[in-house]
């Protein structure tokens, strides 16, 4: 049996999703958002405090905050008190917010499925099977 080479997988799972991000950069800068700005997004309804987000997103603290700034700058989300903790904020998606996350998701998912089409459904379900396991 072959040896695996681990470091040409991850680089080929690397490339293949810095390929589908950067395929719809522009669309979604278009939308008012950079990338990382988006995955902020997607994560604020299951992960509301800044703290979560980046541990979740393992981004720096400062920079979530600044993502954070810009994106309720722009309207797409708000802070307010937690009232569990009244010491910390909690993020919430504005229906604006909400809208704009969906369409750079279904960007970045139409992007992703295209690639998907090269592989037959069988293969398709391997794949899902096969990162469901790494997950």
């Amino acid at each position: 049996m072959p040896k695996i080479d681990v470091g040409k997988i991850w680089s080929l799972n690397y490339r293949l999703l810095m390929s589908v991000i950067t395929s719809v950069a522009p669309d979604i800068t278009e939308l008012g958002l950079e990338t990382k700005e988006l995955f902020v997004l997607a994560e604020v309804d299951a992960h509301p405090h800044p703290a979560e987000l980046a541990g979740v997103l393992s981004m720096p603290k400062p920079t979530v905050t600044m993502y954070v700034k810009r994106l309720e700058a722009a309207g797409f989300l708000r802070r307010e008190i937690d009232g569990a903790d009244l010491r910390r904020h909690r993020l919430i998606l504005t229906p604006e917010g909400r809208k704009t996350m969906a369409r750079g998701l279904a960007l970045l998912s139409n992007a992703f499925g295209a690639r998907l089409a090269r592989l037959n459904s069988a293969q398709q379900l391997e794949l899902a099977t096969l990162l469901e396991k790494l997950s």
